[in-house]
């Protein structure tokens, strides 16, 4: 099944807030079981939330295409190395 932007947003959010109770405890291991549990509500409520909002649905909906790293100039500035291919 192909990812979708929900998917991630659902995914990277998940994984900011098991970061943070991992910092909050000082400990990089397995989280406690009541901690888990807050994450699995956490899990649902966002899910809940993101799809109660029609626009906000099916704007995550769309699926994500390649993931090329991008390439880093020396002033800074970065272009994706897809569009430095079709030039």
């Amino acid at each position: 099944m192909a990812k979708t932007y929900r998917d991630v947003a659902i995914t990277d959010m998940i994984g900011t807030i098991e970061d943070a109770m991992r910092q909050v405890l000082n400990c990089w291991a397995e989280l406690p079981a009541p901690m888990n549990d807050a994450v699995e509500e956490f899990r649902a409520r966002l899910v809940a939330a993101i799809d109660s909002v029609e626009f906000v649905r099916k704007a995550l909906a769309t699926e994500v295409r390649d993931r090329t790293p991008c390439i880093a100039w020396p002033d800074g500035w970065a272009m994706r190395r897809s569009l430095i291919v079709s030039c």
